[in-house]
C-alpha cells in the first residue's frame, strides 16, 4: 500500500494550513465570543477554491479527489472547527446533493455560484421530531397545479440562513407510496420564496462563528421542476449524501484532535513546574504518546475510507467507522489537552477550551454514534 500524497496533495494541505494560521486564527476568538459568522473569511475560502472541490470543473468546481477534500477540511479544523463546518457542510450537503441529483438546468443555475464560495446552500433534513429518526420527517410537500405546496419546519440547518445564502434542498413527504409507507424527496426552496423564513440560532455551545439555522415553511409554493431528482427518491438521496457527509465530520474530527495534539505538545514544552518543563513529567509525555498514537490511527482509518470512495468501491461501513472513532478520538484528545494545560485550559483565551467545547457536536451531527454503530452492524449482517 502507498501511504505517500500525491505533491498536489501537499501543496494544497500547505495552502490551507497557511489560510487557517494566517487569516482564521487571528480572528477566531472575537468571532467566536459574539457568534459571528464571517461573509469576508467565506469568500477569501472560496478564492482559495475551499468549495465545489470535488465538483466537477464545467460547472466551476475544482474537480479534485475525495481524499484532497477532506485533507482541506482537516486543515480548517486544526484551526477552528466554525470554518470546517462551513466549508464540509457546504461541501457535502450544499453542493453534493445538486452535483449528484440535480439535472443539468438546476446544475448550470446554482453550481457555478456556490463553487465560488460567494454564496451557500442549505441541506433541510433534521427536523425538532425527526432526528436519528429522519424518514420520520413531518414536513410535507404536494404537487397542485404545478407547484409544490411545502409546510413544516427543519433545525440544527448549517449554512441556511447566512447573509449569502441562496437556498436549500429540503426533504419532504410528498405522498404516499404503494406499500402505504410515506414518499420522500427533495425539493428545492430559494431563499426569499413567499412563505420561506430561516432564522439563525444562537447561544449554542459549540461551532459559534458557524451559520446555523432554523427553516420555517408556511404554504411555501415552489415549481414542479425543482424537485431534486426523482420523486420519491429523497430518502435514497440523503442516504448517499450522509455517506460522504460522515467523512467530513471525520475529517473535523481528526483536524480537531490534531490541532489539540500541536497545542499540548507546544505547552508542555513551555510551561515549568517543579524546575522543569511538564512534557518530561512520564504522565504527561505518555498522553502525549497516547494522543499522537490515536491521531495517527485515525487518520488511517478515514484516508482508507476515502480511497475507497475514490476507488469507486463500497464505503459505507469504512465511512461509520471513521466518523464514530474520529469523533471519539476528537474528545479524547482534547480532554487530554485541556488537562495538561491544567486551569489555563479552562480559559476562552486558549484554543484547547474552545477543541473541547467544539468535539462534542462530532458525536451527534451527521448521525450520532449510536447511529453510527447500527450502520456498522448492519454491515455486518447483524439485523438490528
Amino acid at each position: 500500500m502507498d501511504f505517500n500524497l500525491t505533491p498536489e496533495q501537499d501543496m494544497l494541505r500547505q495552502a490551507v494550513r497557511e489560510f487557517a494560521e494566517s487569516e482564521i486564527k487571528p480572528q477566531i476568538l472575537e468571532l467566536d465570543a459574539k457568534e459571528q459568522f464571517s461573509v469576508e473569511l467565506t469568500h477569501k475560502m472560496g478564492e482559495l477554491g475551499l468549495f465545489g472541490i470535488t465538483a466537477p470543473v464545467e460547472y466551476g468546481g475544482q474537480g479534485l479527489d475525495t481524499l484532497s477534500y477532506i485533507i482541506a477540511v482537516e486543515e480548517l479544523a486544526r484551526v477552528d472547527s466554525s470554518h470546517a463546518a462551513t466549508v464540509a457542510a457546504e461541501n457535502s450537503l450544499g453542493i453534493g446533493p445538486l452535483v449528484n441529483f440535480g439535472n443539468k438546468t438546476q446544475k448550470e443555475k446554482y453550481l457555478p455560484k456556490l463553487c465560488s464560495g460567494k454564496f451557500l446552500w442549505g441541506f433541510g433534513l433534521t427536523e425538532p421530531n425527526a432526528g436519528s429518526d429522519a424518514g420520520g420527517s413531518q414536513t410535507t410537500a404536494n404537487l397542485k397545479d404545478g407547484q409544490w405546496v411545502i409546510n413544516g419546519s427543519k433545525i440544527f440547518i448549517t449554512n441556511a440562513s447566512s447573509p449569502i445564502t441562496l437556498g436549500s434542498t429540503v426533504q419532504c413527504i410528498s405522498g404516499k407510496r404503494p406499500d402505504g409507507k410515506n414518499e420522500i424527496s427533495c425539493i428545492i426552496v430559494e431563499q426569499g420564496t413567499k412563505g420561506f423564513t430561516a432564522k439563525e440560532m444562537h447561544h449554542k455551545m459549540l461551532w459559534r462563528a458557524s451559520n446555523t439555522a432554523e427553516l420555517y415553511f408556511d404554504d411555501v409554493q415552489v415549481p414542479e421542476e425543482n424537485l431534486l431528482g426523482e420523486r420519491g427518491a429523497g430518502f435514497k438521496q440523503m442516504l448517499k449524501t450522509l455517506d460522504g457527509g460522515r467523512l467530513s465530520i471525520a475529517a473535523m474530527g481528526l483536524g480537531l484532535a490534531q490541532g489539540a495534539l500541536d497545542a499540548a505538545i507546544q505547552y508542555s514544552g513551555e510551561r515549568k513546574q517543579f524546575g522543569k518543563t511538564i512534557g518530561s513529567f512520564q504522565a504527561n509525555a505518555f498522553k502525549l504518546a497516547d494522543m499522537a498514537t490515536e491521531v495517527e490511527a485515525g487518520r488511517t482509518l478515514l484516508y482508507k475510507a476515502c480511497w475507497l470512495k475514490d476507488s469507486n468501491k463500497p464505503y459505507g461501513k469504512e465511512a461509520a467507522m471513521a466518523k464514530l472513532y474520529c469523533g471519539q478520538l476528537a474528545r479524547r484528545v482534547a480532554n487530554n489537552a485541556v488537562q495538561i494545560f491544567g486551569g489555563y485550559g479552562l480559559m476562552e483565551e486558549y484554543p484547547v477550551a474552545r477543541f473541547y467545547r467544539d468535539a462534542k457536536l462530532l458525536e451527534i451531527g451527521e448521525g450520532t454514534n449510536e447511529i453510527q454503530r447500527l450502520v456498522i452492524a448492519r454491515h455486518l449482517g447483524c439485523s438490528i
